[in-house]
């Protein structure tokens, strides 16, 4: 007989420490007895569970058997084939246990697990198909080294299991929210996070060009995803996708957060510059000076998370003309000529010519994306010439949008 007392307190403890309802604890527990039992006084194929009183400590275990007939299970008559029990993952399946057309043939009746319906309801005359026969079987609390190690690897398996569940419950559905994390380890050029309970993982592609990170040192991110068919949950990060931005301006301005102002669109090379615009749904708000803030607070705040990362904000404009001005902000354009196919030409004055550009043509690449236009932009003085990088042939080459598969504009709400 166990002692309650001890096992309670080792429960309570056990449950604390996991973040776990005790219930799934004593459940690990009663699946590793059933192992225990299963490894010493079982046989292979059997299945056995467990039952622990914890007001009185009494154990008890019986027999499953699943309720079959012929059309449900396949008859191996004896000598034809060994009968084994059925696998639980299909790559350990035989060949034998597919057809022809290499379809999964029906299990394989074994007595060990399978009851017949008529012997069935004989025990149970309203048993049915698919329903559980159970046996009780002699207690036992006698468990050798073997069966004992058998129930520890029971337990642990079980508690990860548990704690695995737990975590995806409280992560499932905070994708695409920034969440703040402790760098913990690199590995092949990816970078661990610590995020408490769970631990993230960043992938090389996702990190920003010329970041450094150290260990122990404290982080924003954006959750990507949350996988769940890992063995733990793998929970994806990200520091230069363009929502990381987006996102941090919506935990520093109320506008955004309340929308009344959107980020309509964003165009981003990680590290380096980032452009916004910006709309506004209420009157009276500017949705420019929002974003920057009293004194540019609010934008020095995201550039203090970025670090050297320049940041763009304009105005959006349904009005193509208007919202091409823009977008090649902070250069001062003079006219623009709409061509056909979404393409544009914009002319500046000669003294704007290498601002409108930008260095190695960012900036007109970056209002290229951010538009969806494609943009030749010419000096006043001389239209004839087409300067170096001044025009940009693709700009859908990476997403602007912040949503869609079809990269259609859309909020954050």
């Amino acid at each position: 007989m166990l002692n309650v007392k001890e096992l309670a307190r080792a429960v309570k403890q056990v449950a604390e420490e996991k973040s776990l309802d005790p219930n799934q604890v004593i459940e690990a527990i009663e699946s590793s007895l059933a192992a225990a039992y299963k490894k010493e006084y079982g046989t292979r194929g059997e299945i056995i569970r467990a039952k622990l009183d914890m007001k009185t400590g009494e154990m008890n275990f019986w027999q499953v058997k699943s309720v079959v007939d012929e059309t449900t299970v396949r008859i191996v008559e004896k000598g034809e084939e060994e009968v084994e029990p059925e696998p639980e993952k299909p790559s350990e399946r035989a060949a034998d246990d597919f057809g022809e057309d290499g379809e999964l043939k029906l299990p394989r009746y074994n007595g060990e697990r399978h009851i017949m319906l008529d012997e069935a309801k004989n025990i149970n005359p309203g048993v049915e198909l698919g329903d559980e026969v159970t046996f009780p079987l002699e207690t036992k609390e006698d468990f050798g080294r073997i069966a004992a190690q058998t129930a520890k690897q029971a337990v642990f398996q079980k508690l990860r299991e548990s704690e695995r569940d737990s975590i995806l419950r409280e992560w499932r559905g905070r994708e695409n929210q920034i969440v703040s994390g402790i760098v913990q380890r690199f590995e092949r050029g990816n970078v661990y996070i610590d995020l408490g309970r769970a631990v993230g993982v960043m992938f090389a592609n996702e990190s920003v060009p010329g970041e450094h990170y150290r260990s122990g040192e404290r982080l924003r991110f954006l959750t990507l995803a949350v996988q769940e068919d890992t063995r733990l949950p793998g929970i994806i990060l990200s520091r230069s996708h363009p929502k990381f931005v987006a996102k941090l301006f919506e935990l520093e301005v109320p506008e955004v957060a309340d929308g009344s102002v959107e980020i309509k669109l964003i165009a981003r090379e990680p590290g380096s510059r980032t452009k916004l615009a910006v709309l506004s749904h209420a009157g009276g708000v500017d949705p420019v000076g929002a974003l920057v803030g009293q004194r540019g607070t609010r934008v020095m705040a995201v550039n203090n998370e970025l670090g050297p990362e320049k940041i763009d904000i304009i105005e959006y404009s349904d009005d193509p003309e208007k919202f091409l001005v823009n977008a090649l902000s902070p250069a001062k354009v003079q006219s623009v000529e709409i061509g056909e196919g979404r393409a544009a030409r914009v002319y500046v004055p000669d003294d704007q010519l290498s601002l409108a550009i930008g260095r190695g043509g960012q900036n007109v690449r970056l209002a290229a994306k951010l538009t969806g236009w494609k943009i030749d932009v010419r000096s006043n003085a001389k239209p004839d010439i087409v300067p170096e990088d001044g025009a940009i042939f693709d700009p859908n080459a990476a997403p602007s949008s912040l949503g869609n598969e079809d990269d259609e504009p859309v909020g954050l709400s």
